[in-house]
Parts: structure tokens; sequence; C-alpha cells
């Protein structure tokens, strides 16, 4: 199978990409840190492929999603992962740099990588967009408005997309759970050592994303056993 992943230099989708390719499956991924981007070009060689992209840059999105699908094979299996979390405060504390920038990577981002791989895919009639979302995608909590309001976004944009894909296709939410990461640790560093690692969570969470289909499109979704 032909995954790509977004944010895989770090976290959940370092643990995904890891975990797909120890199964088998060709994985292709970008992230914004270049040490972790060589590390992995050295570690997982062809087919697997990654590159320095940041999500919120359309063009930077546009020049990799050629280059994926130079060859007319669009991925069975996209995943929107990358992320980023709000400095903990009152939703006035935020200025409009620190929103700005959550918004471009966590809503703006995932469009411009539908806007350049969902064309491919919705050709061919196959595949499936898995959105990643969170609890917080689905309720709220203070201090951290604005990433809620951007998993709500995803919730939005993922069912409404999923109305418009052909049969055959998914576009799903995925709630991931609580996880032990670096971005739950910035929240509440002495709860986040109670929940499982990323590598863990993904020995879970890699079959449960395979098993995603027509039959969930639009759903919300959460991966069984560690909704937040």
């Amino acid at each position: 199978m032909k995954i790509v992943i977004t944010g895989v230099t770090r976290g959940l989708g370092r643990a995904l990409a890891e975990e797909y390719i120890r199964g088998g499956h060709t994985v292709l991924g970008c992230g914004r840190s270049g040490d972790a981007i060589f590390d992995l070009r050295m570690t997982h060689q062809a087919p697997h492929d990654f590159s320095v992209v940041d999500v919120a840059l359309d063009t930077k999105v546009a020049i990799w999603a050629a280059k994926i699908l130079e060859n007319d094979t669009p991925p069975d299996l996209l995943i929107n992962n990358a992320a980023l979390m709000n400095r903990l405060s009152p939703l006035w504390e935020q200025d409009d740099r620190e929103f700005t920038k959550l918004v471009d990577a966590n809503i703006r981002g995932v469009q411009n990588v539908i806007r350049h791989f969902a064309p491919a895919m919705v050709a061919k009639k196959k595949g499936v967009i898995v959105n990643f979302s969170s609890g917080w995608g689905r309720s709220v909590s203070p201090e951290v408005a604005p990433y809620c309001m951007s998993k709500w976004a995803i919730e939005g944009l993922t069912k409404a997309l999923a109305a418009e894909l052909p049969a055959g296709m998914a576009a799903v939410p995925l709630n991931p759970g609580v996880i032990d990461t670096d971005m739950l640790r910035s929240c509440w560093a002495d709860g986040a050592s109670g929940h499982p690692k990323a590598e863990q969570w993904a020995k879970t969470a890699a079959p449960f994303i395979l098993k995603l289909g027509p039959k969930q499109n639009g759903q919300s979704v959460s991966v069984a056993g560690l909704e937040d």
C-alpha cells in the first residue's frame, strides 16, 4: 500500500511511518525538520521517500505532491497528521501571529495537502483520506481554544469533503486518542506519562487506520480504546 503522511519527523507521524514500513507498506512523508528528514532518508531508503515540507506553504506542497504523483500512482491512504498546539493561555491572550501560525498549519495545511493530492485520487475513484482531529475537535477545554477551533474545523471540513467524494472513496476525521507526545507534554507535563507512548499507540492505530474505508466515510472515528 502507498501511504502519504504529513508531520513524520516526530510524534504520531513518525511512529506511524515506522510501523507501516515494518508492515511492508511504502511510506512517503514530509516534515519541517531537515535533520529528522535526513535521518528518515538514511534509515528508510527507496521506495520510501521523505521531504522537507511545511504544509502551510502551498507552493511547497504543490512541488512535493507533483514529485509523488509523477508516475500517476496516487496514494491508497493519505494521512494529514501535521499540526501545532497553541501556547496555553486564555483566548484573549493569544496574539495574531500565534493564532495565524496555528491556523496555517492545522487548517490551511490540511487543505493544501488535499488540494494537491485529492484530484489524482478522485480520478481513480479510490483511496482514503484521514484527517487527524482530536477529542478537542468534539469538545473543549480552557486555554486551548485555538487548537480546539482548528480541530472542530477539521471535523467539518472532512465531513463536507466526504460528501463530495465519489463512491469507493472515504474521508474520515480521526481522533487518535490521548498519547504521550511532546504536544501533550506541552499541555500537561505531569499527566502525559500516564498515557501510551507514540510507538505503543502506533501498534494499535496503524492497523485500525488501514481498516477505514467507504463504510466510515464522513464518520467521526476514534482509535478504539484511546479516546480522550
